[in-house]
């Protein structure tokens, strides 16, 4: 008997069925085939088809890995579809893989170096991006509930028991305050449970890399297709992996098991949340109203340990412990010590809030908005500004940093610490510009600019260091092709994670006006309101409205591009077909419209959403000077532009608050309807591919299951013993679309031994044009090679194929010293063969049932098998 083939098919982003991933046809009954489990669980599982006969030469395997992201549509797809809500966090956590110039090795990457200052950054930007909601909550319970809502008719908007707070106790001091800080820290419990419930989506592991490494006494598969009379369990014990420095952070063993670090990642940023909610109003109270004796006593203890959180977090992030992933290891004393410490400022915030005022200064009470200013505007303290003092400086400084940070990202990404430089000279300069115009620099007049006037050019200052020439590897295996540069010059990190912060930056503020609006029910235009929202929300209204005008012409400039490119696609195939018919020139231009999408993808996608970046980050600069400024938009419209300006300004502080519920409905629709999921699919299996090592409140990383689980299926396949029915002579891994890049980790965790049986089939493959370009540390230029190295065999035959079509966008040839081959799509443009339909046109789909496809696997498998001797010995 001739030596077996496995072909072992691992999907795409669409969650294809396992029948249709196998090729089964529908029987004549018009019944679906229903294929065969053989390894795994309902959610994740191999099939084989039912009809696969035990000494089939080659079989068909299907790993259905889908549900991990996109559900059975069952009530756990609600659950999952509000993981939507965390894609800001999914979006700063790919950044952090987006680096250039990450080390093979991890273990030896230093804080001082390009990549490591650029994780520390983005690290640093990941906690200001968790407290952004939590200080979206902190303003609606401490700021319009527990400041601004003192009136029983505006409570009573509230849902839930809530008037009490108009009592005369309860309006004494922070009383108040501290009833509305449960609401931050209910979102933080809630971020907590849900933290932890992912840890248990990700938790069923086939084993532990730093116990039981990929490929060592791993138990064999059992297998239905035939029958054993061999203990399962009983396989040789394996080799461990070949010795020697890795050449891909890929190749990693811990790279796809990180909880201990995921659990102490989220202590520090669970714990940073609840210090910055516990801040507002402990120092609302030290400003407004100053503690003395035993509160100030506790005030000052609160306030002290608070700020030791703050600083043991920052150092932490930078730390080994932290930032490398190391297995399922303990939290530690930091993080004990962070989580006592955040008890310890909470409780002594609560305590400071709950206690009576002091004797000197002004009694909180009459700083708030008195009761009654709807119904009469006259009283005292109603014309005044009723937001909580100082918040709204607050939001504006925490966005107007959060811009810097972005800014010092993608400096040092592209250029290094010179990069970082510019950056780093403005934060400091418009920290000591904004203390000389409030005329805290001792022996100095006070500034005669406003804080904003000098942020703008500063801002301009900390932009130059993007401009700076890139930092370029001093070495490169492979020639950049066309469109396989760097993905916007080096500033992909900074470009994603600013995507991730406009988007948590629209859902906190519209959350803020939401709230508000709701607070306010019954008012008509022009009348008082109850509640004000702060200045930032409305300046984010205004600039949200641009940013959709914004998009719309990006969007117009893609629509001209791709007419332009199908009238391109359709004059060179007039051009090369010769004399066509009528039908032959109208499926012509359907042919031409796949052609010209293939082309929009891979040619200008990457570089219309870094137009797109640009004018953003333009916005987002005007968006902070102006938060700055204190100004609402409406007071610095002139004539006839006040009622345009406030209105565009309302009008996106509407669409602001919705804006989450759109976003969970369009995360449902992912989960359950295939054609959208098709759709955005492909941006939310990207980033929830890669683990979490920056964000550990992202969504959870399917990868950490779907790779340890092929990993074992692959390798216990081919340890099982020379007799052993069960066992293949040679496995072609066969990937998708998002398959290729699970079966590229696969491959870099395999031992070389078990490498030389492995062929790599990969199609709708966009590991240079798209991977390649996002993440040059893996799928780069002097990166992917390693995997084509691999697989190269002393003979010199790369043991790797791609596929790819002209009419696929998402498919291109690979150039990393693979064998390409071009699919033909469709096979004519009119029927033949006796058909009387038009071949289809398969674009993204159906490489399986190509005929290059079924060529490439009978010469695959025979070159598998020449290594196997043959007849076998002592197999009946």
């Amino acid at each position: 008997m001739s030596g077996r083939i496995l072909e072992l098919r691992v999907h795409g982003v669409s969650n294809t069925p396992p029948a249709d991933a196998l090729g089964l046809t529908t029987e004549p009954t018009g019944e679906a085939p229903q294929p065969r489990l053989v390894a795994g669980g309902p959610v994740t599982g191999f099939y084989r088809s039912a009809t696969t006969a035990p000494l089939d030469p080659i079989v068909v395997e299907a790993y259905s890995w889908g549900q991990l992201t996109s559900g059975a549509r069952t009530a756990r797809d609600v659950e999952r579809a509000l993981w939507t809500l965390l894609l800001p966090f999914t979006l700063a956590n790919v950044a952090l893989h987006a680096r250039p110039g990450i080390p093979p090795d991890p273990t030896t990457e230093r804080l001082a170096s390009r990549s490591g200052t650029t994780a520390w950054l983005i690290r640093l930007f990941c906690l200001t991006l968790t407290a952004t909601p939590v200080l979206a909550m902190t303003g609606v319970g401490v700021d319009l509930i527990g400041w601004q809502c003192v009136d029983e008719s505006c409570l009573r908007r509230v849902p839930g028991p809530w008037e009490f707070l108009a009592g005369p106790w309860w309006q004494q001091g922070g009383r108040a305050l501290a009833v509305g800080l449960t609401v931050p820290l209910a979102l933080i419990a809630v971020l907590g449970v849900v933290a932890w419930r992912t840890y248990q989506y990700e938790s069923v592991m086939p084993a532990d890399p730093t116990t039981n490494p990929p490929g060592r006494g791993m138990p064999a598969p059992v297998d239905a297709d035939v029958p054993t009379s061999q203990p399962v369990g009983e396989a040789p014990t394996l080799p461990e992996p070949q010795s020697g420095p890795p050449a891909n952070p890929l190749e990693d063993p811990t790279f796809w098991w990180g909880e201990g670090q995921l659990r102490r990642a989220a202590v520090l940023h669970l714990c940073t949340a609840t210090a910055v909610a516990a801040a507002v109003p402990l120092g609302t109270v030290a400003v407004l109203d100053p503690p003395h004796g035993a509160r100030a006593v506790v005030a000052w203890s609160a306030g002290a340990a608070l700020v030791a959180v703050l600083v043991i977090t920052l150092v932490a992030i930078g730390r080994p412990f932290l930032t490398r992933r190391d297995g399922a290891t303990p939290l530690g004393p930091w993080s004990i010590a962070v989580i006592v410490l955040t008890g310890v400022g909470l409780a002594g915030t609560v305590a400071v809030l709950m206690l009576p005022d002091g004797a000197a200064g002004t009694p909180l009470a009459q700083l708030r908005p008195p009761a009654g200013c709807v119904d009469d505007p006259a009283l005292p303290g109603c014309l005044v500004d009723r937001s909580l003092p100082g918040f709204d400086r607050i939001l504006a400084w925490l966005g107007t940093g959060q811009l810097l940070l972005l800014m010092a990202v993608g400096a040092t990404a592209r250029s290094g610490r010179r990069g970082g430089a510019a950056p780093a000279a403005a934060t400091a300069l418009i920290a000591v510009g904004a203390a000389w115009s409030h005329g805290w620099l001792p022996a100095a007049p006070p500034a005669p600019l406003e804080v904003w006037q000098l942020t703008l050019p500063l801002l301009v200052l900390a932009a130059t260091g993007l401009l700076l020439p890139r930092t370029r590897p001093t070495a490169v295996t492979q020639p950049l092709e066309p469109h396989t540069d760097l993905a916007w010059r080096g500033r992909a990190p900074a470009v994603i994670a600013g995507f991730g912060w406009l988007l948590c930056l629209a859902y906190s503020t519209g959350l803020i006006y939401w709230v508000a609006d709701r607070l306010n029910g019954g008012t008509t235009p022009g009348d008082r309101s109850p509640v004000v929202p702060p200045t930032p929300v409305i300046w984010a209204g205004l600039s949200f409205s641009v940013a959709l005008l914004l998009l719309a012409l990006v969007a117009g400039r893609a629509v001209v591009l791709y007419g332009r490119l199908r009238r391109e696609e359709y004059a060179e195939l007039r051009a090369r077909g010769g004399r066509l018919s009528a039908h032959d020139l109208r499926r012509g231009r359907d042919v031409s419209t796949h052609q010209a999408l293939h082309r929009l993808v891979g040619e200008h996608a990457l570089r219309l959403a870094g137009w797109y970046a640009g004018t953003m980050a333009v916005l987002a600069g005007l968006g902070c000077v102006a938060a700055l400024s204190s100004a609402r938009p409406q007071t610095i419209a002139t004539g006839g532009t006040t009622a345009v300006v406030k209105a565009v300004a309302d009008v996106g502080d509407s669409l602001l608050g919705w804006l989450p519920v759109a976003v969970a409905a369009v995360g449902l629709l992912v989960y359950r309807n295939d054609t959208v999921r098709r759709s955005v699919g492909v941006v939310w299996d990207v980033g929830t591919f890669w683990p979490r090592a920056a964000h550990p409140l992202a969504p959870p990383s399917y990868a950490e299951r779907a790779v340890p689980e092929l990993l074992t299926r692959t390798a216990g396949l081919l340890a099982l013993t020379e007799h052993d029915p069960r066992r293949m002579d040679g496995i072609i891994l066969s990937g998708h679309s998002q398959g290729t890049v699970i079966c590229t980790a696969v491959i870099l965790q395999l031992p070389d031994r078990w490498r030389r049986r492995i062929w790599f089939f990969s199609y709708g493959c966009q590991l240079t044009r798209l991977y390649g370009r996002i993440f040059p540390a893996y799928f780069g230029p002097d990166r992917l090679p390693v995997l084509a190295e691999a697989l190269t065999r002393p003979a010199g035959v790369t043991r790797w194929t791609n596929f790819w079509r002209d009419t696929d966008p998402l498919g291109w040839p690979v150039t990393a010293g693979e064998r390409d081959i071009a699919v033909t799509d469709p096979e004519a443009l009119h029927p033949k063969d006796g058909e009387v339909a038009d071949p289809p046109i398969r674009s993204h789909s159906g490489y399986p049932d190509a005929a290059e496809f079924h060529r490439e696997r009978s010469r695959v498998a025979w070159l598998l098998r020449r290594a196997v001797p043959s007849p076998r010995q002592g197999v009946s």
